[in-house]
């Protein structure tokens, strides 16, 4: 009887509910909705409620607010694995660029648990970082205590930037490392993701005279614990690739080889072939690339260390000084380089994009600069730049597939290690709302290299965490929405 009693109820409930249609906070009307993991890709209405997607549907759906978005895309909000900004100011470009989800994973950010305290309520969009395995190393080599202390306070200020933090440390990066310091190194590593970070950041390539067998420890760590690694490689060459993508295969480290275009260079084919092969073979790996065929970085870093110009293939005026635009001669590159600042680097031709950008598989990514009027242009303009150039003018992608590429393929490479991204990169009863709406006729890039940093054009609405943060191409003022997103070992 009392199992009766409780089904009539329900079933009175539900008949109630079913007279009594449901009102959204936000219903979006008529857009050409896609979907890339269901594949829907169909005229519907989709109806929002607090932070999810609580319907997508044929029929009309009431709302608190309606917004006819007819004539425009409906995706998931855009996921960028690889910024450096780590301000609202990146991250009011990014939103126009219809990135949702900004995260710091190529270098990590030191101090995890100050700095995402330091975002909290404070952000755009959606943020979060890899543990930095440069600045952990640090802390295990450095005598300096209150250098440790001041990178500390201004993190917690939320003052600490890439540029300030690679200066204070980098004169580290070349002394070698004793066994029990390394093992240091490692329990450092294993605290930061207890503070939340999102697998563990290795630029190798920041610091190439580490002995191979220190970069080994850190993927034996990550084969152990399951902790992605994110890998800018030792040098721009196949070599290179190689020593990563074995380096992962023998410890079974998961791994994701950072810009693969800026790493490989006229061998992007090659590169990406390995990266393929690796992956039929069952093993965790996957790469990205920006939609530029220019790098950009510091001038002071070991990129420029002695014979950079055979490695890179380039001379002093592919280098674009970033504080004025200028390219550079040898008197202005040594003169620069002692000062330090950052440069964009001339390197790559437009061929090698498309392999990457067409490839299977392969994500899109920004590995935005630091917020400066000429930064490189891939700061505000990368996912643009794919839906305008590389999907309505050069057709080497078709509109799903790049939805894809930005979407659905980053949230599922983080899953394993933020599982919270399973709720990301989707337009599906239950995701969360952070939804890009763009006009696929007119979206396009508008920031270039000489002339710097602009929004995109054709995002017309974005939405976080079921929050407008963009409305008919413009920044609602005072909106604050993004959330943090965390690795899966925080405690």
């Amino acid at each position: 009887m009392k199992h009766l009693l409780t089904s009539l109820l329900l079933t009175l409930s539900l008949h109630a509910f079913a007279q009594s249609p449901i009102i959204y906070d936000v219903v979006l009307s008529g857009g050409r909705v896609i979907d890339p993991e269901t594949k829907l890709d169909a005229i519907r209405n989709v109806g929002i409620i607090n932070n999810r997607i609580a319907q997508i549907s044929g029929e009309p759906l009431k709302g608190k607010e309606t917004i006819n978005v007819t004539g425009l895309v409906v995706s998931p909000g855009f996921i960028d694995l690889h910024v450096h900004g780590r301000s609202n100011v990146e991250q009011e470009y990014q939103l126009h660029d219809g990135v949702t989800t900004a995260l710091e994973l190529e270098w990590g950010i030191e101090n995890l648990k100050e700095w995402y305290t330091s975002r909290h309520s404070k952000a755009l969009i959606n943020y979060g970082a890899s543990v930095n395995w440069p600045y952990e190393r640090f802390k295990a080599l450095n005598q300096n205590e209150n250098l440790l202390e001041e990178l500390v306070e201004a993190s917690r200020k939320g003052e600490s930037t890439l540029a300030n933090v690679q200066d204070r440390t980098r004169h580290t990066y070349t002394m070698p490392i004793e066994p029990k310091q390394q093992n240091i190194v490692l329990e450092n590593i294993k605290t930061s993701l207890a503070e939340g970070g999102i697998g563990i950041g290795v630029p190798i390539g920041y610091l190439p005279k580490t002995n191979p067998g220190e970069m080994y420890r850190v993927f034996q760590l990550a084969g152990e614990i399951n902790a992605l690694v994110f890998s800018h490689v030792r040098n721009p060459d196949i070599i290179s690739i190689q020593e990563v993508i074995a380096d992962a295969v023998l410890t079974n480290a998961p791994l994701h080889i950072v810009h693969i275009n800026s790493m490989s260079l006229g061998n992007i084919q090659l590169a990406l072939d390995m990266v393929a092969a690796a992956k039929n073979k069952g093993f965790d790996i996957a790469t990205e690339l920006y939609s530029y065929t220019a790098a950009s970085t510091t001038l002071q870093s070991a990129m420029f260390d002695e014979g950079w110009q055979e490695r890179l293939g380039i001379s002093y005026g592919d280098l674009q000084w970033v504080p004025t635009g200028e390219r550079l001669t040898k008197e202005t590159f040594e003169m620069n380089r002692k000062a330090g600042g950052a440069v964009i680097i001339h390197m790559m031709k437009p061929e090698w994009i498309k392999t990457g950008i067409a490839a299977p598989g392969v994500m899109i990514a920004s590995d935005g600069m630091p917020y400066s009027k000429l930064a490189h242009p891939r700061t505000a303009g990368t996912f643009s730049r794919v839906l305008g150039k590389y999907v309505r003018e050069d057709r080497v992608i078709d509109l799903i597939t790049a939805i894809e590429k930005m979407t659905l393929l980053p949230a599922k490479r983080l899953e394993g290690i933020s599982p919270m991204m399973r709720f990301k990169g989707r337009i599906q009863i239950g995701a969360d709302a952070d939804i890009t709406i763009f006009n696929p006729n007119t979206v396009v890039d508008k920031a270039t290299f000489e002339k710097g940093l602009e929004f995109s054009s054709g995002i017309e609405y974005v939405m976080v965490n079921g929050t407008f943060v963009l409305k008919n191409g413009k920044t609602i003022i005072g909106v604050l929405p993004g959330q943090p997103v965390y690795g899966k070992f925080k405690k």
